[in-house]
């Protein structure tokens, strides 16, 4: 049966996040003074992105997104090596200073793949785990003008495996479940969670990994989804 939507995942998917260390240590000492190890910077950035994907899903508009972005900087501080300049930086300093070290990029076969998408007549909507910055994280990248719609875990309040999102992008994407495919590189998140509501589901594997359980199918690359 011919599908007529796909649904992609977001990061590890369409985006990769360049490594935010090297970009923290350099903003904190061109801007501030503050000289921290590589090392030093990655635990303070691990600290932070647990924090985030614990209270993603609280950046559900501009306001409480800003709020959460303060408090996940304020998780950074306490994180790196205490000083008296940085104690003196300021809340929305060092949050400028986060979002400068968090720099997406778009993976060389998502526009490929997008286009080979909807050429094949396909419409096309993200479903991912993220705050209500990913239209803007899209668009940045140069991904925005093949999407159809985005739909964020913040936005819908439920998080992949949950079926509210799902259901929520076929109803964007405007087709059944019979007539979509997701794409993703969660076994849980995105291959269970389409399977759950009738999709047909593809994990990309793009580090090769585990072998998936039996009848999963699996791809390397993008290159590798076939719309014809």
């Amino acid at each position: 049966m011919p599908r007529h939507a796909l649904l992609i995942d977001g990061l590890g998917t369409l985006v990769s996040l360049a490594p935010p260390a090297p970009e923290l240590r350099d903003e904190l000492a061109a801007r501030f003074g503050i000289e921290v190890s590589l090392q030093e910077a990655g635990r303070a950035l691990g600290a932070e992105i647990a924090y985030y994907r614990a209270h993603m899903g609280q950046g559900r508009d501009g306001e409480s997104l800003d709020a959460l972005r303060r408090r996940c900087a304020e998780v950074m501080r306490e994180a790196l090596p205490p000083s008296a300049r940085l104690a003196a930086v300021g809340t929305e300093a060092l949050t400028g200073v986060l979002l400068r070290a968090l720099r997406f990029d778009a993976y060389l076969d998502a526009r490929p793949a997008l286009l080979r998408a909807r050429a094949a007549g396909a419409r096309v909507v993200v479903v991912s785990n993220w705050d209500v910055s990913l239209a803007e994280v899209l668009e940045r990248v140069g991904l925005a003008p093949l999407v159809d719609a985005v739909v964020t875990s913040a936005a819908v309040g439920a998080a992949k495996p949950a079926r509210a999102i799902f259901e929520h992008a076929l109803g964007l994407a405007g087709v059944g479940a019979e007539h979509a495919r997701h794409v993703g590189d969660s076994l849980e998140e995105d291959i269970r969670g389409a399977e759950a509501c009738g999709i047909a589901a593809v994990l990309l594997r793009r580090d090769g990994g585990a072998p998936p359980p039996d009848g999963v199918p699996t791809i390397a690359s993008l290159a590798e989804l076939d719309w014809t």
